[in-house]
């Protein structure tokens, strides 16, 4: 599975998934490329750190027009090979046209229980609103802001010493074991999506 990486910032689940394929972990999964809309992205600078072709491509020419813009990532993701994509802090949208172009095949991490508490801030959403529980979600991007199905979960509690950073922390633990793995059960083969529900055939590991 040939992986393009979007990024805009830190790129810590990047990172953890470039960890997890040097350490034999993401044995069917190559990182060919990684595209950041950020030009002072640190992302990028890990990204080359390991090896994987590292691009800038500034989306700002592009306000307001959201297809033009992923157009010219579809340029570069196609001319690498591109077959899958994974969203790691990539704050943009994506529009029809990439949806398009990799149907059921761009995933995206985010710091709640979905469908709870999508968007920004998802962390602050939760420790306001009361709950207990929290967590993260690997799903399948689709035409909303975190709706498209989902993959794997994984709770984390919340504390009652919790503020919206140390929230974010122990969630980001999470993360970065729970994307590597959903990139791993899906080069294999091993998900298969039915409608809104996701199933993952039985693993022995």
């Amino acid at each position: 599975m040939r992986l393009g990486i979007l990024v805009s910032g830190r790129g810590s689940n990047m990172k953890a998934i470039l960890e997890a394929r040097r350490n034999g972990k993401l044995p069917n999964v190559e990182p060919v490329v990684v595209l950041s809309n950020k030009e002072d992205a640190p992302a990028l600078g890990i990204a080359k750190e390991f090896g994987v072709e590292a691009i800038f491509l500034d989306s700002r020419p592009y306000k307001g027009n959201r297809e033009g813009y992923d157009q010219k990532l579809l340029e570069v993701l196609k001319k690498r090979e591109v077959d899958f994509i994974a969203l790691a802090g990539f704050m943009r949208i994506i529009s029809k046209l990439m949806l398009d172009a990799f149907p059921n095949r761009i995933v995206n991490i985010h710091p709640a229980l979905l469908p709870s508490f999508p968007g920004l801030h998802a962390q602050k959403q939760a420790i306001d609103y009361g709950v207990k529980i929290s967590g993260c979600s690997v799903h399948f991007v689709d035409f909303g802001v975190d709706t498209g199905p989902i993959i794997l979960q994984a709770a984390v509690p919340i504390l009652d010493t919790d503020d919206e950073e140390t929230l974010s922390a122990r969630i980001l633990k999470f993360e970065h074991v729970l994307y590597p793995k959903a990139l791993d059960l899906i080069s294999r083969g091993k998900v298969k999506i039915d409608g809104r529900r996701v199933f993952i055939e039985d693993d022995e590991d």
